[in-house]
């Protein structure tokens, strides 16, 4: 009977070693494995494993330029670990001013949360910042028996913080946006959606706070109406859009995501390019069926409204909803809606987010860009 928390060794049928893991009882993941071999989760562990996941970045970012995430859970070998990094400047700083380094952390786990101290030391120590902010608001943690926990860990945190993305500017809220404060996943599939906007209007439904959308502004296209049911997030997307000068080319309209398709059916609208980039609508496997029905929903009013040779980028965040269903999904969508599909992009998260092996959690973004004929 192990106490919760406790490091414990994990056993095949056979009675042969797996793995040493952290216990915790209270979860329906009993044990979270963390090493091979059998060693402690102490301070060593923390400063090697946080070690292995910063040169990964490295492979393939600027780290001390660029916000990524640092961190990704189970995928870097830290089950019930998250920590994103951003570099930039505190929002009214003048632009003489050296920005920093912000850090912002998810202890999603038991056996995260009791080594905090540990996790935070070896940050410290091997990735040096201004401060250090706990998003912990994640609804997993009441599995796990623990309750929210928000605030700053260490050092200190602006109100305001402006990043840099695919060379545009973006706030952040460190303490009060969404998961961590901003969807660093999305970073290189915004890119990738821009080089279609050229010259077409544009459909950005479930905005945000309008990374999609104003990106596709500055790719050159003529104008974007940003669709959210958040009014914090609308004002985030136009204030973004004023930051770096579109304002004027940005519409934002608060409306549930189907009912305004919907309209702008009936209304006889049509867009050059259409976004969707909606919530996991699958949180388990029994949610799975509801949530084909309500993607392939949401992709056939898009695809109505789409004009001849239009660019559809849809997305699914849900690891529940594999890739194949994801197809499969869309197919019906285009034949119920009488368009032919042809298939431009098939993406997932950028590398920062690695995909790994025996862990089918880590393949968790499609994001699908396809022609309408």
């Amino acid at each position: 009977m192990p106490e919760p928390g406790a490091e414990v060794e994990v056993l095949d049928a056979r009675k042969l070693p797996i793995g040493v893991a952290l216990y915790n009882p209270a979860s329906r993941i009993r044990a979270r494995i963390y090493s091979r071999a059998f060693r402690s989760a102490d301070s060593a562990f923390f400063r090697e494993a946080i070690a292995r996941a910063i040169a990964w970045r490295r492979r393939f970012f600027d780290p001390d330029a660029q916000s990524l995430r640092l961190v990704f859970g189970e995928a870097d070998g830290i089950p019930g670990l998250i920590v994103d990094s951003f570099v930039g400047q505190a929002e009214g700083a003048s632009s003489s001013r050296a920005g920093g380094r912000w850090l912002s952390a998810q202890f999603l786990s038991l056996g995260m949360d009791m080594r905090k101290a540990e996790i935070l030391s070896a940050l410290s120590e091997l990735f040096p910042s201004s401060g250090i902010a706990e998003r912990s608001d994640s609804p997993v943690r009441a599995h796990e028996g623990l309750s929210e926990a928000v605030g700053l860990l260490a050092g200190e945190a602006p109100e305001g913080l402006v990043i840099r993305e695919n060379g545009l500017s973006f706030a952040v809220d460190l303490i009060g946006g969404q998961k961590t404060g901003w969807f660093l996943d999305q970073r290189a599939n915004r890119a990738a959606s821009a080089r279609y906007a050229s010259g077409r209007r544009v459909l950005d439904v479930f905005c945000n706070a309008g990374g999609f959308g104003i990106a596709c502004l500055a790719a050159g296209a003529t104008e974007v109406v940003a669709v959210d049911s958040s009014v914090p997030a609308l004002k985030a997307a136009a204030t973004n859009a004023e930051r770096n000068g579109f304002a004027s080319k940005l519409r934002t309209e608060e409306a549930n995501a189907f009912d305004y398709l919907r309209l702008m059916e009936r209304s006889k609208e049509r867009f050059g390019l259409i976004i969707l980039d909606p919530p996991a609508f699958a949180k388990n496997h029994a949610a799975v069926e509801a949530a084909h029905r309500g993607y392939k929903d949401l992709n056939l009013r898009a695809l109505k409204l789409l004009e001849p040779g239009g660019i559809l980028v849809t997305c699914s965040c849900s690891h529940w909803f594999g890739q194949e269903r994801f197809t499969a999904m869309l197919e019906e969508a285009a034949r119920d809606a009488g368009r032919r599909l042809r298939y431009v992009e098939e993406r997932a998260q950028d590398l920062d987010h690695p995909i790994v092996s025996g862990y089918g959690e880590s393949r968790y973004l499609k994001c699908m860009i396809v022609e309408a004929g």
